[in-house]
């Protein structure tokens, strides 16, 4: 059984089970007074949020993440419902939102500045000062459906660590994990204010990017939108991540089992909805047909259906609209020559995990970002048409390589154009503390906890001139 696509009524979000279809909640959408109220009570809390201290900041977090492990199987049970994500995919989501917040709360303890060296410059001698962060006031967060608790946490936890207000605008489709994480918030005593989520499409987005007090947006998902809420922006700070089609090098001299199997985990993770998600593999000639086919049976092999089945690898998409959108994409590389090898099927929101071979170059398959639950196979003559292949695309987060060679994997890593490169692993890895953003147009900024608090807090200089004796 699977989900027809997700239907709001005027003023109404309705949030849908993605395999059942069941009414899980129906949410007010926000006009333009709730959005002046959200900006209200933001304004209020940025000034709460300011005047608590390191420690307070820190001890709120960890109480929330221990809340949240505490309950870590209902937190689990909610993802899988609202999102269709395969409970032991949600329960993985859940641990790492916990390490998320654990991470926010130690960074807010040793946020600090450093002292400054003045006399480096003729004429300053004797000068003597430092530089603090402090907070940047209201920050808007906005959020996909794919992560639909630690994508927020990835915004919360840093613009709490350093003393912001956050309003935060997560998916139409998944909204409830982040309304289930600021009732914890507020349990764990953070004051009135300083998180508010707020529901609603793109026109509540654009209010609040609008703005004057909203100091910084932190947004995940698609280009057009991002373009759209710069425009409504204006000058103002960004981080934005936009996704990539994700490239992966497999190599002659490579491990073809753990190639496969990391590969294939990779790609069909959350029904491919993961912007860091194997999209393109390009396969040194050798091994390419070896390859090609136990990567097809891998996929074949894979469990489809209900998420809450313990068995189950993959689950549906979010709904039944985006799942057709993957099929024509599908469709249009076929027409275009690719050879479909296992999978493509699709069942309302269910798509059967597709591997495509030789996807030509024109088909959107190879240079845009599919989000979901399909793979292109490419042969490569030698790692130089391997790189021009990944690096073909206007868009670029994450690549991988696998090779037995420590010198190849450096080369690689230097010439890939991406902002992280797994050695030996796949694309999706994502450690939570590391440094992540887009690469070309992919995105602007870096989000992992110390370097998105980076960008949510401000540099103020003092500087005390050499007392003068009387």
């Amino acid at each position: 059984m699977t989900a027809p696509a997700c239907v709001s009524r005027p003023g109404v979000m309705v949030v849908r089970n993605p395999w059942s279809g069941a009414v899980l909640a129906e949410l007010p959408a926000a006009g333009a007074p709730q959005v002046e109220a959200a900006l209200e009570r933001a304004r209020a809390g940025a000034v709460a949020a300011a005047g608590l201290s390191r420690a307070a900041r820190g001890d709120i977090l960890d109480r929330t993440a221990a809340s949240l492990e505490a309950d870590a199987e209902g937190a689990a049970c909610l993802i899988t419902q609202e999102a269709g994500k395969p409970i032991a995919q949600a329960r993985k989501e859940v641990r790492r939102a916990v390490n998320t917040l654990r991470l926010s709360a130690a960074e807010a303890r040793r946020l600090c500045g450093e002292t400054l060296p003045f006399d480096s410059f003729a004429g300053a001698e004797g000068v003597t000062g430092f530089f603090e962060r402090e907070p940047l006031g209201v920050i808007l967060g906005v959020t996909p459906f794919n992560d639909p608790l630690n994508l927020v946490c990835h915004k919360a936890g840093p613009a709490i660590a350093g003393g912001n207000a956050l309003i935060l605008k997560p998916s139409e489709l998944a909204p409830l994990s982040a309304m289930a994480l600021a009732s914890r918030l507020e349990a764990a005593g953070l004051p009135p204010g300083v998180f508010t989520v707020i529901n609603g499409g793109p026109e509540a987005v654009r209010h609040l990017a609008g703005d004057p007090c909203v100091r910084m947006i932190s947004f995940t998902g698609g280009t057009a939108a991002a373009e759209a809420i710069v425009r409504a922006g204006g000058v103002k700070r960004y981080a934005m991540d936009l996704g990539g089609v994700a490239p992966v090098l497999v190599m002659a001299d490579a491990d073809l089992d753990a190639a496969v199997a990391s590969c294939v985990s990779g790609a069909f993770w959350a029904a491919g909805q993961n912007c860091v998600g194997v999209q393109r593999i390009l396969v040194e000639r050798p091994i390419a047909e070896a390859f090609t086919s136990a990567f097809a049976a891998a996929a074949g092999a894979l469990r489809l259906g209900d998420p809450m089945d313990e068995t189950v690898d993959v689950g549906p998409m979010i709904n039944a609209d985006h799942a057709s959108r993957v099929e024509t994409l599908i469709g249009e590389a076929t027409g275009l020559g690719a050879r479909l090898l296992t999978g493509g099927a699709r069942r309302g929101a269910l798509l059967a995990p597709a591997v495509l071979a030789d996807t030509p170059a024109q088909a959107r398959l190879s240079v845009e970002e599919a989000f979901g639950p399909v793979v292109s196979i490419v042969a490569a003559d030698d790692l130089d048409e391997a790189l021009a292949l990944a690096n073909s695309t206007e868009i670029s987060l994450h690549a991988a390589i696998f090779t037995g060679s420590l010198d190849q994997a450096l080369a690689a890593t230097r010439r890939l154009q991406a902002s992280s490169v797994m050695v030996n692993m796949s694309s999706d890895f994502r450690h939570d503390a590391m440094p992540f953003g887009g690469f070309k147009a992919g995105g602007l900024g870096r989000e992992g906890v110390r370097f998105a608090l980076e960008e949510m807090t401000q540099t103020k200089v003092t500087a005390f001139a050499p007392l003068t004796r009387r």
